[in-house]
């Protein structure tokens, strides 16, 4: 579909000031919006809301289709008197610019938990709220629930190490799981409820204010997730539940070895022989959730790289045909309420970053998909296609994104030739680089124009959110109380009015 010429910023819900540890859909998250509304942005930006699970990253989830129970906001709690201020008090100290999920996990659960026993004690209209959303979303609902229920139960351990009748989901070991663990699958179903009532109360409220959010898909799912254990028929699994094929990315020049994800890859003729009915529940649920929704590692729907799930690391894989156009052309007719047009109707964007062949190409223009291009990537030289004079109107742009350093970090660590080349095509000087990036990705033809919080802050390397491939010190930038400045928003709101945004 088209879309209308806007900026936007991007931010997950994780990193905002709170007293908590982490931020949440709370206080602080209708403040970010009033203040993007005060800017003149229309656009949030944010990563995929999944249960975060090892690693605490958003693209590792236990499931595509649930909501991540640490952003359950403590302050809407008590307000609904589902707990109190002493339930909070002696709380340990967290640092205020970062996530510590080692301290938070614990201390967050122990509030869910007391939230959780005074069920009972909430207004009829929500307990009838309640039992609506576990009817509406049965179908992915209760087998997540069990899951993590079953999870709790074995100390955290990834399905796989359960024992073969639960891990193989026969069905009375399942139903017999169903009545002993009652009282904890009732639990994760009300922690579904609340973070999808909070959720769908702050889009709301953003929308109202004229701000749509870009939601992000990972096209694969974790391993160890409701998703795999109840629907192994959909991945190349062996007959003892594990992978045998994984997903990654073959060597560059950013890992001599490439890198191995380790996700199972879907068997796309499975899927299609049920017309992709798991893909149309996944992403029709996703689009009631945000507005505007980014697939991640787009080629893949194209072509995806497949490794031995043996090997160690993703040198000696190989490219394997994705489902391509029959998948979009499907998911369009499915979902989208329009008449037939050449081009995708739904509020799609393509994350298609890295190796970008033909076919992939040939993709994008056959649903005209708008891409991504990221400013950081484009000063090798004046015919780099991530360059502003070489933008199409219809493509996305970006300072940088979660995965990159920011633009302060990327300009201080760059070769001498990048950072001598940005100065001259910017016409700036090192003090004004980030704004004067963030400038010309307003100035630029791109139909919409997104900034990493972190750059807008001009902040360097330490706030950095990810650094693929690397295990552990990730997605844990937090923003300061006091960074959502009045004179920060009239800036902005300058550049939004300057280039018609």
């Amino acid at each position: 579909m088209k879309f209308d010429r806007a900026g936007g910023i991007l931010i997950h819900p994780t990193s905002f000031p709170s007293p908590y540890g982490i931020g949440d859909l709370g206080p602080q998250a209708y403040r970010f919006i009033d203040w993007l509304a005060s800017a003149q942005c229309k656009l949030w930006q944010i990563l995929p809301l999944g249960p975060t699970g090892y690693g605490d990253s958003p693209y590792q989830c236990f499931s595509a289709f649930a909501g991540n129970h640490y952003l359950i906001s403590p302050d809407v709690l008590i307000q609904e008197g589902l707990l109190t201020q002493k339930d909070l008090a002696d709380a340990p100290t967290s640092p205020a610019s970062r996530v510590d999920f080692g301290l938070l996990i614990p201390r967050k659960l122990n509030l869910l938990l007391k939230a959780f026993s005074r069920l009972d004690s909430m207004p009829k209209d929500s307990r009838d709220g309640f039992d609506y959303f576990c009817a509406q979303n049965a179908s992915w609902l209760n087998d997540y629930a069990l899951f993590m229920a079953l999870k709790d139960s074995h100390g955290g351990k990834a399905w796989n190490t359960w024992e073969e009748p639960l891990r193989m989901r026969e069905k009375s070991d399942l139903e017999a799981a169903r009545k002993e663990l009652s009282s904890d699958i009732h639990r994760h179903t009300f922690y579904q409820y609340l973070f999808f009532r909070q959720w769908e109360s702050l889009r709301t409220y953003a929308n109202d204010k004229g701000i749509k959010i870009i939601g992000d898909a990972p096209i694969f799912v974790a391993y160890d997730s409701a998703d795999v254990w109840s629907h192994p028929e959909l991945f190349f699994l062996d007959e003892t539940g594990n992978p045998t094929v994984v997903a990654g990315v073959p060597p560059d020049g950013f890992s001599a070895t490439g890198q191995l994800w380790g996700n199972p890859l879907y068997r796309w003729d499975v899927h299609k022989e049920s017309g992709y009915a798991w893909w149309l529940e996944r992403l029709k649920f996703a689009l009631k959730t945000i507005d505007i929704l980014r697939l991640d590692h787009f080629r893949g729907f194209a072509g995806y790289y497949e490794i031995a799930a043996e090997e160690k690391t993703a040198e000696h894989g190989h490219w394997v045909p994705g489902p391509g156009s029959d998948f979009f052309r499907t998911v369009d007719s499915k979902l989208s309420d329009g008449a037939a047009t050449a081009e995708i109707s739904l509020p799609i964007i393509a994350e298609d970053l890295g190796l970008v062949t033909p076919d992939v190409i040939a993709l994008l223009e056959e649903f005209q998909l708008p891409g991504m291009k990221v400013l950081q990537f484009g000063f090798s030289g004046p015919e780099n296609p991530f360059l502003p004079h070489n933008y199409v109107e219809n493509c996305v742009a970006y300072t940088g994104t979660h995965d990159n350093d920011t633009a302060r970090g990327w300009f201080e660590s760059t070769t001498e030739h990048e950072r001598s080349f940005a100065l001259k095509y910017l016409n700036t000087i090192h003090d004004t680089f980030v704004w004067d990036l963030i400038r010309a990705v307003w100035a630029s033809v791109a139909v919409i124009a997104v900034t990493p919080m972190q750059d807008l802050l001009n902040l360097g390397g330490e706030a950095r959110m990810n650094f693929p491939s690397k295990l552990g010190g990730n997605w844990e930038w937090r923003m300061n109380e006091g960074d959502l400045s009045d004179s920060l928003a009239e800036r902005l709101k300058e550049l939004n009015w300057l280039y018609s945004r």
